[in-house]
């Protein structure tokens, strides 16, 4: 009997990161949905990648956009084997906490991690049912090595690391595996984006460190992960540039 095709699901699959992991899994053989809130991205990309990419507008803050999440897939692109937990931002960030606006803050919160554990929610049920399936949560360094300044965003991505730590506990009697990457320095637009579209502040930002990670390098070390044999999960995933520590 031929294996079924794999089908995952990738939230901010429109750029940076979240391009760079969906490209690999359709370079992979996977079926990829490609979620983003920006759906014009996300379109640009499925025409790139063609008939194993369908674009799916998402903003992972909207609940009732995640509670209808698995209703707006083709059939052809379900079930979810692996769910790409990636959408994030940190606009408005590398602020002095009382100087920053709790529109921000509040923003990166419910981005990052509300809305990695709403789309979870939504796409888990099927994989206990099938007591199969892989969760790939987005981390960060900075939810281990506190930075001042990054308050929201720290916050968000420690929150995502506990989160992923008890779910991985919570499915422990399953065959699902539950997997944390945590990157350095990457040359994606969150800088872009955090500074609103300041391009000065951004090549100071990058200039500043010397050297950053690609996205390349972390789809890489996401399907580095996904290859590894079904009893065998691999928990947490640290990336960093080599002048980093």
């Amino acid at each position: 009997m031929a294996k079924r095709t794999r089908r995952a699901l990738v939230t901010g699959a429109g750029s940076g990161i979240g391009r760079a992991i969906a490209t690999a899994l359709v370079a992979a053989g996977y079926r990829v949905v490609l979620a983003d809130i920006d759906d014009g991205s996300a379109k640009r990309l499925a025409a790139e990648l063609g008939l194993s990419a369908f674009p799916l507008r998402l903003d992972v803050t909207d609940k009732a956009a995640v509670d209808g999440l698995l209703g707006a897939i083709p059939k052809a692109f379900q079930p979810i084997d692996v769910l790409v937990n990636n959408a994030g931002h940190d606009i408005g960030g590398r602020t002095r906490f009382d100087l920053g606006a709790a529109d921000d803050w509040s923003s990166i919160i419910e981005t990052n991690l509300a809305g990695t554990m709403r789309v979870t929610r939504a796409v888990l049920p099927q994989m206990v049912e099938r007591n199969a399936g892989d969760i790939v949560n987005m981390s960060s360094i900075s939810a281990i090595r506190l930075v001042p300044d990054m308050a929201a965003y720290t916050a968000s991505k420690a929150g995502i690391r506990a989160f992923t730590d008890i779910l991985r506990g919570d499915l422990a009697e399953t065959a699902i595996r539950v997997t944390e990457i945590l990157p350095g320095l990457t040359r994606t637009n969150i800088i872009l984006k955090r500074h609103r579209g300041d391009r000065k502040l951004e090549k100071e930002y990058f200039e500043r460190f010397r050297i950053a990670l690609e996205p390349a390098d972390i789809a890489r070390s996401v399907l580095f992960a996904l290859s590894q044999p079904s009893h065998m999960q691999i928990a947490q995933m640290f990336i960093l540039p080599v002048n980093r520590w």
